[in-house]
């Protein structure tokens, strides 16, 4: 099976090449590096004797953040070396950002062809390989397998759609699961489903969602006003508007008139999961005759309607701005959703469509603890933000139950770093490197 998929990869990488390079111009930031993708990996330290180098891989930015505490043990209290690797622009800029100094090196993940992933093989030299979440690259493994490297999936999770091609199609699941050494999945859900597959349930194990684990440091009432002015924010309510996706901005606007209408003073904050596409929301704003400024142009000069986070990096703490979150993907036509986990780490009262697919479990325990409402459609996203907004106490009860949600829910790091310990014990058992 493996063999077809190298055959495969030319034809298919060519195929698809003009999307994914017309994507990469429409969201920015590829350019630089654009060598990472074809095996070229940037200038590394020697190794040092005795010391583990791992390469880790996180996707974009919601894994870049969720995997702080943990790069910090293996780096700082483990002695380990880390080489990191992204996929997305948005996702280097902030791993370079934030970890520029801890780790030994940044790159772009490569593309999963046989030449190009041998390549970074060859430079990079792990002794261990983490994978986050959905990240199952068949080449990737195959060349851990070769060099007799184990491969750890961290946060493991199976979205709806990638459960039901993987259960249509054996064979290529299996090549998708066969190479990983340890699954460690973010939900007791997500572990029944790789068990269905026929995944050892010996190599499994549940050890929670490590964006569950997150801490994020508080503003204090001086940076909040601060933050506030900056973004054009006029004093009075906040609907926020986090990851949202197209069709959402319209429908936070329609929810924005109607609280207004009803006698609340609010402005909206808009936080687009693709900052590429504010010249978009831009026309939208313009036909509404709000007034509205997008913060990538730097401080408001004025109060605004409606301020546009278009920046990357900046949810956790916009998030602090806000009296009442709706989480985007999750209105008709969308059906996947963004995360609502750090809302309700800041205790925030929570908004989200019925299209939560990626993060149904969370959603639904969120759902059963009354700690987030769920809204059919864009009328009742309007409908519901109006009476929360009119009413403080039901909003702190949903906070207060969000809160408690989550620290019911934490500790998924220390079982997650368990594993990878016990992996690096093995390799010193066996006297590897």
């Amino acid at each position: 099976m493996l063999w077809l998929y190298r055959i495969l990869f030319v034809p298919a990488l060519v195929l698809i090449a003009p999307a994914y390079l017309w994507r990469m111009r429409r969201r920015g930031g590829y350019a630089g590096n654009f060598s990472h993708r074809f095996g070229a990996v940037p200038g590394l330290p020697a190794r040092r004797a005795g010391v583990r180098r791992i390469w880790l891989q996180a996707v974009s930015v919601g894994e870049v953040l969720a995997i702080a505490p943990l790069l910090e043990a293996l780096v700082k209290a483990d002695g380990a070396e880390v080489y990191l690797t992204t996929t997305t622009s948005t996702g280097f800029r902030l791993a370079t950002e934030r970890y520029g100094t801890l780790v030994i090196g940044v790159g772009y993940f490569p593309l999963d062809g046989w030449f190009f992933s041998r390549r970074a093989w060859r430079t990079v030299a792990p002794d261990l390989a983490i994978l986050t979440e959905g990240e199952r690259w068949p080449e990737h493994m195959r060349q851990a397998a070769r060099r007799g490297v184990p491969v750890l999936c961290i946060n493991a999770r199976l979205s709806d759609r990638s459960f039901s091609r993987m259960r249509r199609f054996p064979a290529a699941s299996r090549l998708m699961l066969d190479g990983i050494t340890r699954l460690l999945t973010g939900s007791n859900h997500d572990a029944e489903r790789f068990r269905e597959l026929g995944y050892p349930p010996a190599r499994l194990t549940n050890t929670g969602n490590l964006k569950l684990d997150v801490e994020i440091p508080r503003l204090n009432p001086g940076e909040l006003a601060a933050l506030r002015r900056e973004l054009g924010l006029p004093d009075g309510l906040v609907l926020m508007g986090s990851s949202t996706w197209a069709g959402e901005e319209a429908a936070l606007v329609a929810a924005l008139r109607h609280v207004r209408a009803a006698g609340h003073g609010c402005s909206l904050l808009i936080v687009p999961r693709h900052a590429e596409r504010r010249t978009e929301i831009e026309r939208m704003l313009r036909e509404t005759g709000l007034r509205h400024h997008f913060r990538s142009r730097g401080a408001a000069k004025t109060e605004v309607d409606v301020a546009v986070a278009d920046t990357t990096g900046e949810m956790r703490r916009l998030l602090q701005l806000a009296d009442l979150v709706f989480v985007g993907k999750s209105l008709p036509p969308h059906s996947e959703g963004q995360t609502p986990v750090e809302a309700a780490v800041l205790e925030k009262p929570i908004l989200f469509g019925p299209g939560m697919g990626n993060f149904r479990l969370i959603a639904r325990d969120l759902l059963e603890r009354k700690a987030a409402v769920e809204v059919a459609d864009a009328a009742a996203l309007a409908a519901e933000a109006g009476e929360l907004l009119g009413d403080a106490g039901r909003r702190a009860q949903l906070a207060r139950a969000a809160g408690e949600w989550h620290r019911e829910n934490s500790g998924a790091l220390e079982r997650t770093l368990t594993v990878i310990r016990e992996e690096m014990r093995k390799l010193e058992a066996t006297g590897i490197r």
